[in-house]
């Protein structure tokens, strides 16, 4: 079953609006973590994937207790180290579920589980999301959509543009999606932005230690030594030092340039076929201005809304009192939209 029409190839400027005191764009970056310490409520259940290379990864999936007819099925992917918990998968997961929407949220290999195989999840690792997306897709008879945040709209772009007019794909939305990963790298070695890097870095080097650990714990010496010689000595000051010796090597790339070549987002764009809604932050902390595609880059079904504020998957409207997190009215009205339009 096709669309009935496609969005045009367009920028849109978001009608997002901060909340007042919120203006600043690292405030609306760490906003949410800090408020809500108390997460969404939502009731899930966890179910194991089985991947081609018998590897596995879990889904969190929330299944509301009327599903509305002929729903479809939404994919959630989280961002750099982040999981199924991360506030912001779940406050959309309970969005969804308002309107009757089921919806699965992928915990990508290692993140906070190891895994069985050496490699984690990186920015091109889409054989993974489409793995998911199959399989949900074809045990669910639904159409999937896919949304995926930072790191995890890298994944789902580069998806999208790989499943093409797949009948089974309704759609897709990514949010503050490092479009450019060597711009991106370039600029979280600049001004504050330091400090998100050094927490990165710092999370993603225990995890690698964690599996480290768990290997050896299992008996696999050989494959824990394998990520230790890569790892190496910590700590790390670069995302291009740290992707080099560690995330390039782990996964197949030749080195560090190799992996920001064949993972940018901005090359698959012209690439997609089903509507698609990019949203962007011109003050996200995490990128530069030259993160935004030309106009020509985008094929017909992207709808790209460039917002002047919102930080990096922040988008805090209301008030500090009462925030209004403007990611989960968007991307189910989005979404919502299409499945309208295809129906």
């Amino acid at each position: 079953m096709s669309p009935r029409h496609v969005f045009p190839r367009s920028f849109f400027r978001s009608p997002f609006r901060p909340a007042a005191g919120l203006e600043n764009a690292h405030v609306q970056t760490v906003f949410a973590t800090l408020h809500r310490r108390n997460l969404p409520k939502v009731e899930r259940h966890r179910q194991e994937i089985t991947l081609p290379d018998g590897d596995h990864v879990f889904l969190d999936r929330h299944q509301p207790h009327k599903v509305a007819a002929d729903a479809p099925m939404v994919l959630i992917v989280h961002g750099l180290g982040g999981s199924s918990e991360s506030h912001y998968v779940l406050g959309l997961q309970k969005a969804l579920g308002a309107m009757g929407w089921p919806s699965a949220a992928l915990n990508c290999r290692g993140a906070r589980i190891p895994n069985r195989a050496t490699r984690a999840y990186h920015a091109g690792a889409s054989d993974d999301v489409i793995s998911v997306f199959k399989t949900l897709a074809d045990s669910e008879q639904r159409r999937v959509a896919l949304v995926g945040y930072s790191l995890g709209g890298s994944m789902v772009l580069k998806s999208l543009a790989e499943l093409g007019n797949d009948a089974r794909l309704l759609g897709g939305v990514a949010v503050s999606t490092p479009l450019d990963l060597a711009g991106c790298a370039d600029r979280m070695n600049q001004g504050l932005s330091r400090f998100y890097r050094k927490h990165l870095l710092t999370g993603l080097e225990n995890l690698w230690k964690a599996k480290i650990a768990h290997f050896r714990e299992i008996g696999a010496t050989a494959e824990a030594e394998f990520i230790s010689q890569r790892l190496g000595t910590q700590p790390y000051t670069s995302f291009w030092d740290f992707d080099h010796q560690v995330m390039a090597p782990l996964h197949g790339f030749t080195d560090v340039h190799d992996y920001y070549r064949r993972c940018a987002p901005n090359q698959f764009l012209l690439h997609i076929q089903r509507p698609t809604l990019i949203i962007h932050s011109t003050d996200d902390p995490f990128m530069t201005p030259g993160v935004v595609p030309a106009t020509d880059r985008l094929s017909p079904a992207i709808h790209f809304e460039l917002a002047s504020r919102g930080g990096h998957v922040g988008f805090i409207g209301g008030s500090m009192a009462r925030p209004v997190y403007y990611l989960e009215q968007r991307i189910p009205a989005f979404l919502q939209q299409v499945w309208e339009a295809a129906n």
